[in-house]
């Protein structure tokens, strides 16, 4: 898939005040420092898109991003460590779990995971709950080019056996770098795949 177009849509904390569901939409997440606004940059060629900062937690809104005019991309606050209050941490755990459960048209999730740590209690617990509530993801282990790809296949493969204990199967991943764009490719033609399968939810008027 070429991405022709890239625009800002949304922020927001509500799920009833998003944009119709009419357009497949694919929800991109993880912990606070994995990479996942650089990656969207990186995706969608588009340098500034998503803000990166050097302070984790910064995205604490549903941001929504529609591509090529025909599908929506929505980065998602981290999870785990973030300069705010814990009251603000519950809140946000709150609104992302419910945009997670109640957005009909969302397609799947893409968790995030920095390649060069071994498996993370936080991951894998966040993984378990979406497959405990039927939810779809894909797995995107991020900042390849930081370390050998030896190091990444191996803890990749940890991650993958971790999950195992929950899934009876492990789903699909991506091994990705937003420095060299490496996997972006394979998970723009995932979306592609998705998108053509894609029939939008009836809406029922109240």
């Amino acid at each position: 898939m070429l991405v022709k177009t890239a625009e800002f849509l949304t922020s927001n904390t509500k799920v009833d005040k998003l944009p119709a569901p009419t357009l497949p939409e694919y929800a991109f997440i993880g912990r606070s420092n994995v990479g996942k606004s650089s990656l969207i940059n990186a995706m969608t060629n588009r340098k500034g898109l998503a803000k990166t900062s050097q302070t984790p937690g910064k995205t604490q809104l549903i941001n929504h991003f529609v591509i090529n005019g025909d599908w929506y991309l929505v980065d998602l606050p981290g999870y785990g460590f973030a300069r705010t209050s814990k009251k603000n941490r519950a809140e946000w755990e709150r609104f992302i779990r419910r945009y997670l459960t109640r957005r009909e048209n969302l397609q799947c999730v893409f968790v995030l995971i920095d390649s060069r740590h071994e498996p993370q209690k936080i991951d894998l617990d966040f993984c378990c709950w979406l497959g405990e509530n039927g939810l779809p993801f894909l797995l995107v282990f991020t900042k390849a080019d930081k370390q050998s790809g030896v190091k990444s296949d191996q803890n990749i493969a940890k991650f993958r056996k971790a999950l195992l204990s929950w899934f009876e199967e492990v789903p699909p991943h991506f091994l990705t770098s937003a420095e060299t764009k490496q996997g972006t490719d394979e998970i723009l033609s995932m979306i592609a795949d998705i998108n053509s399968r894609f029939e939008p939810p009836v809406i029922e008027n109240n």
